[in-house]
Formats: structure tokens, sequence, C-alpha cells
């Protein structure tokens, strides 16, 4: 039976589509068929993220509608088998998501997949909404500040309330915390919250912290999901954040600040 992942934050800009490709990048580079759904109606960046925009023939709200079939919208990753995307509707309002086509669309996707990965919108809107009713298990992307953390304890409230788990009285979502753009030398200094004031607040098992890196904004322009970006920190976090969800114990990189060493200190070196 495939696993619905919902990747979801309470505010928008905060590297929920950056997660969404990476991990479902992550989870199909191990070996697991895995599709990756735009819920977000009306704005679509997944697919630009993905690199396959130009590929986009019929969208989610297509196949609710029945003016089309998975296999006619659903695009094959040309990097990484395993690998489906299905992107949103750029003309379309939120209302086109309806509870009986989506449940249709994700009853279909589980005879063929593993994973699927709901790339939800900001906020608590329709979309978002739809996208957190099925899940399974949820990724709640957050940044290191005050109002992006409370607005995803917000979003923690909503999971464990409104989902169709909640309504029926199954185990409920499980959760997984994703802190990003995270600086240790800024929480040093106390322009940012640390990961433990994070956890102290939401209280949420972490499941990956990705630092700050110009390189997940020139992935993202270049089309393609940082973790496939080598020697990239954000991309090797993102690696560590599959694998942990995967089952491995892995230390958390990426959260202290570095010291430098003796010669650095002497020469001046960053």
């Amino acid at each position: 039976m495939a696993t619905v992942i919902v990747v979801t934050s309470g505010k928008g800009g905060v590297g929920k589509t950056t997660t969404s490709a990476s991990f479902a990048t992550g989870l199909a580079q191990r070996g697991y068929r895995t599709v990756v759904i735009d819920f977000d109606v009306g704005l679509r960046n997944l697919d630009l993220i993905m690199g396959c925009e130009r590929r986009v023939v019929y969208d989610f709200v297509n196949i609710i509608n029945g003016e089309a079939n998975l296999n006619q919208a659903l695009i094959r990753d040309k990097r990484v088998e395993n690998l489906h995307i299905l992107p949103a509707s750029q003309t379309r309002d939120k209302e086109a998501l309806t509870r009986e086509g989506v449940e249709r669309v994700l009853n279909e996707l589980r005879q063929n997949f593993e994973y699927i990965v709901c790339d939800s919108p900001a906020g608590i809107e329709r979309g978002a909404l739809m996208a957190l009713y099925f899940a399974d298990e949820a990724l709640v992307v957050t940044n290191p500040e005050v109002s992006s953390v409370r607005d995803s304890d917000r979003i923690l409230g909503i999971l464990a309330s409104r989902s169709r788990r909640a309504e029926q009285g199954e185990l409920p979502v499980k959760e997984h915390l994703v802190l990003a753009r995270y600086a240790p030398e800024r929480a040093d200094r106390g322009d940012m919250l640390s990961v433990e004031d994070v956890l102290e607040i939401l209280g949420i098992p972490l499941l990956g912290v990705i630092p700050e890196s110009p390189t997940v904004l020139q992935s993202s322009n270049a089309g393609v999901p940082v973790i496939l970006e080598d020697g990239s920190d954000a991309g090797a976090a993102y690696g560590d954040l599959v694998d942990r969800f995967l089952g491995k114990n892995l230390p958390h990189r990426f959260i202290t600040t570095q010291k430098k060493g003796f010669l650095k200190r002497l020469f001046g070196g960053g």
C-alpha cells in the first residue's frame, strides 16, 4: 500500500516545493516508485523546479474533471528512474480540487506507486487542506523565525484535527520537522531561532536541517532538484533527510558553527 506524504507549512516561501522535489527525487533514487503532485492550483511551481515545465500538457485538474487519464498527465522524470510528476493547473482556481476527485486520483496512484508526495500550497486554504486531508505522514517545513514556526504550529493543529485519519479515529498523521534555511552562525548570534528553540516550540521529531545555501536558488532556477547537486551542503542534507525517513540513524549535520583551524585563524581564512 502506498504511503501518502504531505509537505506542508503555514507560511509561504519557506522551501516546501524545494523540499518536495528533493524528497521525492531522493526516494526514487533509492529505488522506490514515487510520484510528486503539485496541489498549488493557479500558481504551479513544482514543474519548474523539476525542470519539466515544457512537457506539461495535461494536469491534476484535467484528471479530476475526466478530461485526461493519469497516463496522459504523469510526466516521467528524465534523470531519475521511478520518479513521476503530476503538475497543477495554472488556469483553474483552487475550487477545482474536490475531495472525491482527489481521493479517486490518489487511489489510482496507489496501484502503481510506493510513495505519493503531495506538495501543498502555503496556508490553510482549500488546496492546502486537500493536500493534508489524505496524508499518512507529513513533512512540516519551517524556517528558524518566529512567524514561520508559529504558522507551522497551527498546521500541526490542523493535521491533528482535520485530516481523514483524525476524522475516522485512526492513528494520527506521523509528523516530521524539516528546518530549512538554517545558518548556525546567525543562530549563535541570536539573529534566528536555534534548532533547540524550534524543537521546543513545535515538539515534533526533527527529520532534517537544511543549511542556508545559494545552491538552492541556483538549482531551482536551473530546474534541478538540489539533492542532485553533488558537493552541495543543502543537497547532502536532503540526502540525509531521505535516509532518515527510510529508517537510517544518521547524525544531523550543518547545525553547529564550524570552528576555524589554527592556520585559518592565524591568517584570517574563512
